[in-house]
């Protein structure tokens, strides 16, 4: 195979090393536009799963590698003058220039053609005389360019400004030093790479670092350093430098861009590593990740001789991972953009919160390497809580408003769609009383619905008879009756999202029959085949608010324990507060100000009537994930107002505003929501904040709490799929001090399970020059992640 790679990183020296390997046959050229010695950065950081795919790949590289690393297992963070030291990371690294040498001479000795100093031919010409061109020529990858119509590059700029320096201190570990300065947060991510030197590099928010006066200086061209940003960055961590000396290399201020690309290959053109994709260097190795991206790349055209299908075999094993690692970068990177949010919180909960920023480490896996420390993270957030005894976060009660939870669990508001003229029946009883039985502090009902307009489906529960009342009142009595948890009421309605059919006959769409005239603030359909719903008047707004206070009134004679507004999803009060939905020119739409008047009015009505001894709480949908609507900046407004309405408590949703909304889904993915709401929003006041969303484990759950993104946490299809989630999760962690059902406590140890070894398959490539020796180029990961800690060249 006849092969042109454009680029000579470590991505595209290595892909032709090791098709050499395979086959000495390959006719392998690549072209690299600078010279040999010259580089950026200085350390690069691999972990264990990447260094045992290299290991099995090329063992005499590896071994060449492993005799250069600077090894540590801990990482130290300093903050507010103190020093934080958690153990058993794991990680090794090297130089990056000793890495490139290594990866030019296993070049030369297999025999591949390198150019340096010379620009690529033409991709095209390239294209048309070679089987296979490989781009592997960085972020500004001009081979991406070349089909940027087929690619469809996607490039974020992000608001950080970091620059990469060395130092010839050697540290003996991570180094986290966050500095409050009299500009804002400034933050070091160090770590050595040789016995000789570590790597130092300095990053702040952009507002930082104009507010430092570090944006006058000149732009620098191409292999020069901002010399004087390097001398006012060895000033103003001289104390952390301790008379050490900071390097440059071509060192500049820098924004970091995340690259995605919604193709990797077109033809037999393919993409690898900066080219393909980008993860911040808080979370990853560009380098890590190019050099996975070689080793699944030459195992595809290893077991596909036809190139088409290669490079799809190879997009399709890569991209889940990648993905998966930009979405924790993605999280780390706005963690650290928000730094300044959090340099307030008491120490090790702030340690434990930048350690678990990516949602890849958890309070499990920080417990199974230092035990001690999560000690110490169980004993400072008991303190914060004013609880003197430490137990799981999950199970630490909370007081809301008047009311005691038992524990932070809710049961999530889930529509069932199965009343009958919203009257909820037996189906409700058992639905919400397994529920309570299992153990959560919090059961809350789906949106009950203020009238038969404002239902979203004919089989949605309602509160404005008295019957509905009697029967909402005999399933408050059973919970209260048979569990110890508390009940809710999520109090709404459908706007321009009703009329529609039951989920499972069509979600959102229309009525086939026996449809019912829906209405918005304005004429705006929610989606596609929506019908245009009818814009509300005056006497319109008047009529609903008296709606939803006589809702209220029979929510609190029925005995509901805890009243939720919901003002998200885009049903009508979410409509009003979202300019998707909201284009009205009078004083209910225009402005944020504006479009929060009518959802105020009611809250104000609302908590008018409902009992002052119980919580009224409003769930809201943080952004609306679609061009023109509502951010997490807005989000933090709304919030702000409910909360001086009297708000107890933010629950945090996002999206369904809109059909056209792009939610970028992910474990825990509206947690970073929540976590923006409490600091910016609820912290001044202590109202509680709720997250939800993809949150399946108890050790989401208490990671999410220790690290102080939220208050509660509401879990909804996780107990569909379990209804005592939480008193399975007590037994999981080996609580005791629950409260189980005297009915159920025979089943409240946990049963022991047989351990099995399973072993996932590894393909093995016969090596062309050792046919009694097996090639690795796929692994499997033999221990948890821990790329969500240590950034990486």
């Amino acid at each position: 195979m006849k092969i042109a790679i454009v680029g000579g990183g470590p991505g595209g020296l290595y892909l032709a090393a090791l098709m050499k390997q395979l086959d000495p046959a390959h006719d392998i050229t690549v072209w690299e536009r600078d010279a040999p010695d010259v580089t950026f950065g200085f350390g690069v950081v691999f972990s264990d799963e990447t260094l045992g795919g290299i290991e099995n790949a090329d063992p005499e590289f590896a071994d060449a590698m492993s005799r250069r690393f600077a090894r540590w297992t801990d990482i130290d963070i300093h903050v507010g003058g103190e020093s934080h030291t958690v153990g058993g990371q794991g990680f090794a690294a090297m130089s990056r220039k000793e890495l490139l040498g290594l990866l030019q001479q296993r070049c030369r000795d297999l025999g591949v053609v390198v150019h340096y100093s010379t620009p690529a031919p033409d991709v095209g010409a390239l294209r048309a005389s070679h089987d296979l061109v490989v781009g592997a020529d960085g972020v500004n990858s001009l081979v991406r360019q070349s089909s940027s119509d087929v690619f469809r590059t996607t490039l974020d700029r992000r608001h950080n400004k970091y620059m990469w320096l060395g130092t010839d201190l050697v540290f003996e570990a991570f180094q986290f030093f966050i500095k409050d300065t009299e500009w804002g947060t400034v933050q070091v991510h160090g770590y050595p790479y040789s016995d000789s030197g570590s790597t130092f590099i300095v990053e702040m928010h952009e507002d930082v670092w104009r507010r430092a006066g570090f944006d006058t200086a000149e732009e620098f061209p191409p292999g020069v350093s901002d010399d004087r940003a390097v001398e006012r960055i060895r000033e103003l961590f001289a104390a952390e430098l301790a008379g050490h000396q900071v390097f440059a290399n071509n060192s500049k201020w820098l924004s970091f861009t995340t690259v995605r690309n919604e193709r990797w290959h077109d033809g037999n053109l393919v993409l690898v590593g900066d080219a393909a994709h980008t993860a911040h260097f808080s979370i990853g190795s560009g380098t890590k990740l190019a050099m996975e991206d070689s080793l699944a790349l030459a195992a595809c055209l290893h077991e596909h001789r036809d190139v088409e299908t290669a490079l799809t075999a190879y997009e399709a094993e890569r991209r889940p991972v990648v993905e998966s690692t930009q979405r924790a970068a993605q999280a780390s990177l706005e963690w650290f953009e928000n730094i300044g949010m959090y340099v307030g919180q008491e120490a090790t909960r702030f340690c434990f919160n930048l350690l678990t920023r990516s949602r890849r480490i958890t309070y499990d896996n920080l417990r199974t390497r230092d035990s001690d420390f999560a000690d110490r993270v169980d004993a400072a957030f008991a303190a914060s809580q004013g609880l003197e005894t430490t137990a799981p976060a999950m199970f630490q009660p909370f007081r809301l408003g008047q009311l005691e939870l038992k524990n932070r669990v809710i049961v999530s508001p889930m529509d069932m769609y199965s009343a009958v003229d919203g009257v909820p029946g037996d189906f409700h009883l058992v639905h919400l009383g397994s529920k309570a039985m299992g153990g959560p502090g919090l059961v809350m009902t789906e949106m009950v619905c203020v009238s038969p307009e404002g239902r979203i489906t004919p089989g949605c529960t309602g509160l404005w008879t008295d019957e509905q009342r009697d029967s909402w009142a005999r399933i408050v009595s059973f919970v209260h009756e048979r569990s110890t948890a508390r009940i809710g009421f999520q109090l709404g309605h459908s706007g321009r999202k009703g009329s529609t059919r039951l989920m499972w006959e069509g979600m959102d769409e229309p009525l086939p029959d026996g449809n019912w005239e829906t209405i918005s603030p304005s004429p705006l359909p929610y989606g596609p085949g929506s019908p245009v719903p009818r814009p509300v008047g005056r006497d319109d707004l008047d009529r609903i608010t008296a709606e939803f206070v006589a809702a209220a009134r029979r929510g609190a004679d029925a005995g509901f324990d805890l009243l939720e507004l919901h003002c998200a999803h885009g049903y009508l009060l979410s409509s009003f507060l979202s300019p998707i939905s909201n284009q009205r020119t009078d004083s209910y739409g225009g402005s944020l100000e504006n479009r929060l008047r009518y959802p105020l009015e009611v809250f104000d009505a609302v908590r008018a009537v409902w009992p002052a001894e119980r919580p009224m709480i409003v769930r809201i949908s943080a952004t609306d994930w679609a061009d023109g609507g509502n951010t997490e900046h807005d989000a933090v407004e709304i919030a702000r107002a409910f909360i001086a309405h009297g708000a107890d408590a933010i629950d945090v949703s996002s999206g369904q505003v809109t059909a056209d909304e792009r939610p970028a889904y992910g474990r825990s993915y509206q947690t970073p929501l929540a976590d923006r709401i409490r600091h910016e929003a609820a912290a001044a006041t202590g109202t509680a904040v709720i997250a939800v969303g993809a949150i399946a484990s108890y050790d989401d759950v208490n990671s999410i709490l220790l690290a102080g993104r939220a208050d509660l946490c509401a879990i909804g299809r996780t107990h569909l799929y379990d209804p005592h989630w939480t008193l399975h999760a007590a037994a999981e962690q080996d609580y005791r001090d629950v409260q189980w059902p005297v009915q159920y406590r025979a089943g409240s140890r946990k049963p022991p399970t047989a351990r099995t070894d399973a072993v996932r398959p590894r393909l093995s490539l016969l090596r062309a020059d050792a046919p009694d020796r097996n090639v690795h180029l796929r692994w499997t990961p033999h221990r948890p992640l821990v790329s969500g800690v240590i950034p990486a060249g």
